[in-house]
C-alpha cells in the first residue's frame, strides 16, 4: 500500500495551531464521552473503508463533525488513526481469546478455534492487514501500528498455552504461533483461490501437538 494514500498530516497549517485551544476541556467527563463517541464513528469508517484514502477530513466527515473538533479531542491525525486501529484489534483479540478458551484444553485445538475468526470476513480485517503493511512501508511514522499489534496479541496467545509451562516456553511458542498465523493470513490474502492457508494451519497444529506431548513426557 502506498503511504501517500494515508494522509495523516494536518490539512492546513492553521490546524495544528488551533488544536491546543480546542483541547482546553477535553479531560472533562463530557469531553471524554464525546471523544469516545467520535472515536467509535471513525473506527466504524476505517473498519468498512480500510486505511487507503484515510485523512483527517475523511474522519471528520465520518464522525459528522469538523477536523478542528477532532483535533480538540485527539493530538494529531496519527494518534486518531492509531487509536482506531487499536480498537479494532482489541475487539478481534477479545473474540479470538474467547473462542480459544471455549475450545478443548489442547493448545492445538485452541489455535484451530481462533483461525476462522482471523481468516473469515471479520470486522476491520482489511484495515488491520493494511495497518501492518503501512507499518512495514513507513516504520518511522507508523511502526507503532505493528508494535501495538504484537504487544496486544502475544499476551493472549501466552494465555492459551498450558498453565504448567514455564514463562519462557510460553513466550517462545506464542511468538511462533503469531508469526505462523500472520504468514498464513498474508498468503491467504494475496494468493490465489486455492491458497486458503488450511494446509499450513494443519502443519502448525501438528507441530503444536508434538510440542505439547513433549511437555507431558518431560
Amino acid at each position: 500500500m502506498r503511504n501517500d494514500h494515508v494522509d495523516t498530516g494536518p490539512d492546513t497549517p492553521e490546524q495544528s495551531a488551533a488544536a491546543p485551544g480546542y483541547r482546553r476541556s477535553a479531560g472533562s467527563p463530557r469531553g471524554q464521552a464525546r471523544r469516545q463517541e467520535l472515536l467509535e464513528l471513525v473506527t466504524a469508517d476505517i473498519a468498512e473503508q480500510g486505511l487507503v484514502g484515510f485523512s483527517l477530513r475523511r474522519a471528520a466527515k465520518a464522525a459528522g463533525t469538523t477536523h478542528k473538533v477532532l483535533l480538540y479531542h485527539f493530538p494529531s491525525a496519527e494518534d486518531l488513526l492509531r487509536e482506531a486501529v487499536e480498537r479494532l484489534r482489541a475487539r478481534r483479540v477479545d473474540r479470538g481469546l474467547a473462542a480459544g478458551r471455549a475450545a478443548p484444553t489442547s493448545l492445538a485445538e485452541r489455535v484451530r478455534a481462533i483461525w476462522p475468526l482471523l481468516s473469515g470476513p471479520d470486522e476491520g480485517a482489511r484495515a488491520l492487514d493494511q495497518a501492518l503493511g503501512l507499518a512495514m512501508y513507513d516504520p518511522e511514522r507508523h511502526g507503532s501500528l505493528a508494535l501495538d499489534a504484537t504487544s496486544s496479541i502475544l499476551p493472549a496467545l501466552r494465555a492459551l498455552c498450558p498453565a504448567d509451562w514455564e514463562e519462557r516456553r510460553r513466550q517462545e511458542v506464542a511468538e511462533l504461533i503469531l508469526a505462523a498465523l500472520r504468514g498464513l493470513l498474508v498468503q491467504r490474502r494475496i494468493g490465489g483461490p486455492q491458497d486458503t492457508g488450511e494446509a499450513g494451519l494443519a502443519a502448525l497444529l501438528r507441530m503444536l501437538e508434538r510440542e505439547e506431548a513433549a511437555g507431558e513426557r518431560g
